[in-house]
């Protein structure tokens, strides 16, 4: 550290190469050290700053070394040069990036111009402003919206996939139209979404497109599974055609557990048709 700097002020140079007794010069140093230790620790800065001049249209940096270019402005080299906005944009007055956007309707294009968003009929110019969407009742195809043609007993679909279009209840596509449903006599629609669209009424089964009564045998009773033949046979009996037949046990044999059937008891086997001694 020099103490004939230039950059130190006249009482610490003063102070520092006056020539005092060794007790005056402790009392001097003890109230004048504080006042100039700061000045004399950022000297070198200060002399840096003056060694690296702020070119035009920059400022110095508020902390450290350095200068930045002014909002407006960016680095070129070693100058600051002035952003020029194209046409249809507006300066951001940031320091970053290119310094300036696109206006609202407008997109950049090659980084160095902003060309309108040209939005067809049907469409709607989307929040951001640089794009666009087709409104409901249109489908985009390539640069157009072409309006959807809804047929009669349909409506427009609310998904953003598959078809554009969907068939009221009571009627299904066929080609591009929406034709009834012809519901057989003891039917009625149903809810599916795919496969038959009516269901048979309890009572009758689907037979050769159309519904026809369940007709339960003696010693049966209805069962409204979707599969069989609609009716099941009580306990104690079993199925033979369209009748229920009473089940003729064998010796040591049990019905088993769906009644319908039997088994032989524990220690004997099935043999002929009949349970014998399993030795």
């Amino acid at each position: 550290m020099d103490p004939d700097s230039e950059a130190m002020p006249q009482l610490c140079r003063t102070t520092w190469g006056a020539h005092l007794s060794p007790g005056i010069q402790m009392i001097a140093a003890l109230i004048v050290l504080p006042i100039c230790a700061p000045l004399l620790i950022s000297t070198p800065a200060h002399a840096q700053s003056i060694s690296q001049p702020v070119p035009e249209n920059a400022t110095a940096k508020s902390y450290g070394e350095g200068w930045k270019c002014n909002a407006g402005y960016r680095l070129s080299g070693d100058v600051c040069a002035v952003v020029i906005v194209p046409a249809n944009a507006y300066p951001t007055n940031r320091t970053y990036g290119s310094g300036w956007e696109c206006l609202h309707g407008f997109r950049k294009t090659d980084d160095t111009a902003c060309v309108a968003v040209i939005v067809p009929d049907g469409g709607f110019l989307d929040p951001s402003g640089e794009r666009w969407h087709c409104s409901r009742g249109f489908l985009k195809i390539d640069d157009m919206c072409q309006e959807i043609v809804v047929p009669a007993n349909a409506y427009l679909a609310a998904t953003t996939y598959g078809p554009a279009w969907e068939c009221k209840r009571g009627f299904e596509v066929l080609d591009d139209l929406c034709v009834a449903i012809e519901v057989p006599a003891n039917a009625y629609l149903n809810s599916a979404g795919y496969g038959q669209p009516w269901t048979c009424e309890r009572g009758f089964f689907e037979q050769d497109g159309s519904c026809a009564a369940v007709v339960i045998p003696e010693h049966a009773y209805f069962d409204d599974a979707t599969y069989g033949t609609g009716w099941k046979c009580e306990r104690g009996y079993a199925a033979s055609g369209v009748s229920c037949e009473v089940i003729d046990l064998p010796a040591n044999a049990h019905l088993d557990r769906s009644g319908n059937r039997w088994d032989c008891n524990k220690n004997f086997k099935l043999s002929k048709g009949l349970c014998v001694l399993d030795s």
